[in-house]
């Protein structure tokens, strides 16, 4: 049965073609074809009983908000004019500079197709790109990526580079193998203007740490979730999910990371996406879709969170996402608050979604809720002592310092990529160049290897 109609790219040779989203019991497939490399389909919905159904997660008409300063011309249209063009529906909720391509790890699953070793962006170049992004999307959330950023021993100093130009939020994304080795490497980021640290957590299971990151890890990894919470840093832990590796080991890193108390701020749950680097066939790359996440959170917490618990986003395209926040109890988690990172609580119901409210609420409840209570003392002009003070008081009368966020994210690769979804996007790389590219698009991968644009930016 036709659940809806799209476009998309051959995964061989990257031409645009017509997509359609099909229903076969309770899944929704996307299938296309190429003239020249034939029919491709893959799983995008599995529904479960009790969950929201793909037709009224998916179609609710949204209210574009286009660039104010395009940086591109429509040429050959979405995607391939990105930068961001005239109709790209969705303003940035964080910016992403990749400040290193090399890394300390060589993880067997890799959107960066990281090294050990190869050349890294200049301070001017960096300097730039935060300017381009600055001027395009204002105070958004950056987020510092690679590659390991901690890799760069000026790293302080890029650091500090986001900091005083006024973003939201100033991110690091990390395996965290130096913040668990380094004593006293997460006061000095900390004190350079870092907020919050998105650390590369996939399960309590070294096993697991081993198929996913090539070596056993776990060690290294839980030492730098302890460091950044003495540091007074926030932590969001970022699990990479794959079917048959750590998809049945939810429960206990949920679970986990509840129990650490306030400067864990949420886990953010990533489904595999096959671009970059990784070990299987990209036509039979394993799947696991949004569905399947929150009812499997739902079983292995036992109860502590529920499939009916999350919304989809405000921000990006629905089928992108899902989230909730619940506040810490002495049992576990409270009943979710209605709004999330990425979702509009109550706004959600109006028949509409205006993408530029969508993006503000975004921005403002991820720059509060991912930093640690201690972060905001640094970001005003006072004593440290006496703002945390005050600030500490706001947030136990809000108790915003006792918030989980439960979230994820299904990032499309050349197989799923569906264009609607990439004009949506509110997650932009920023190229060396300046452009704006959605996330999807600057990692996308096609079967024979070749980037939409990495490569070229």
């Amino acid at each position: 049965m036709l659940e809806g109609r799209t476009q998309s790219l051959c995964p061989v040779c990257l031409r645009l073609v017509d997509a359609a989203y099909m229903r076969t019991g309770n899944t929704v497939s996307l299938h296309k074809t190429c003239p020249e490399h034939g029919a491709f389909c893959v799983p995008i919905w599995n529904e479960k009983e009790g969950m929201p159904r793909f037709g009224t997660w998916r179609q609710r008409a949204r209210i574009p908000a286009y660039p104010t300063h395009p940086a591109t011309e429509i040429q050959e249209g979405c995607p391939f004019d990105c930068g961001l063009c005239p109709e790209h529906a969705q303003h940035t909720c964080t910016g992403l500079i990749e400040v290193t391509q090399r890394c300390s790890l060589r993880c067997p699953v890799c959107f960066a197709s990281a090294e050990r070793t190869g050349s890294d962006p200049s301070l001017t170049t960096i300097a730039q790109q935060m300017d381009a992004l600055f001027r395009a999307s204002g105070t958004c959330n950056i987020q510092l990526s690679g590659g390991e950023p901690t890799e760069r021993e000026d790293i302080v100093t890029i650091i500090a580079m986001a900091a005083e130009r006024g973003f939201g939020l100033v991110q690091l994304n990390t395996n965290g193998m130096r913040l668990g080795k380094e004593s006293g490497y997460a006061e000095r980021l900390r004190q350079a203007g870092l907020d919050s640290v998105y650390l590369q957590l996939d399960a309590l299971d070294d096993e697991v740490c081993l198929a996913l990151r090539g070596r056993h890890c776990l060690k290294e990894k839980l030492a730098a979730v302890h460091a950044c919470q003495k540091a007074g840093l926030g932590v969001v832990l970022v699990c990479t999910l794959v079917q048959g590796i750590n998809d049945s080991l939810l429960g206990d890193l949920l679970r986990w990371a509840v129990e650490q108390g306030p400067h864990v701020r949420g886990l953010h749950i990533q489904p595999v996406s096959s671009f970059g680097r990784f070990p299987w066939d990209l036509k039979n790359a394993p799947r696991i879709t949004l569905p399947d996440i929150m009812t499997s959170l739902e079983k292995q917490s036992a109860g502590m969170v529920h499939a009916s618990d999350f919304h989809p986003p405000s921000c990006e395209h629905a089928l992108c996402s899902f989230s909730a926040v619940y506040t810490r109890t002495q049992e576990g988690l409270s009943s979710p608050l209605g709004s999330s990172c990425c979702s509009g609580g109550s706004n959600m119901t109006s028949a509409a979604v205006d993408n530029a409210e969508g993006s503000r609420i975004s921005r403002a409840f991820t720059a509060t809720h991912w930093r640690a209570p201690s972060a905001h003392a640094q970001k005003e002009n006072q004593p440290a002592s006496a703002v945390q003070d005050a600030f500490s008081r706001f947030l136990a009368q809000s108790g915003a310092a006792q918030r989980f966020t439960l979230s994820a994210m299904a990032f499309q690769d050349a197989v799923t990529l569906d264009v609607e979804r990439v004009r949506g996007c509110c997650i932009h790389v920023v190229a060396r160049d300046g452009r704006l590219i959605p996330f999807c698009a600057y990692n996308l991968t096609s079967l024979e290897g070749v980037s939409l644009y990495r490569s070229q930016a």
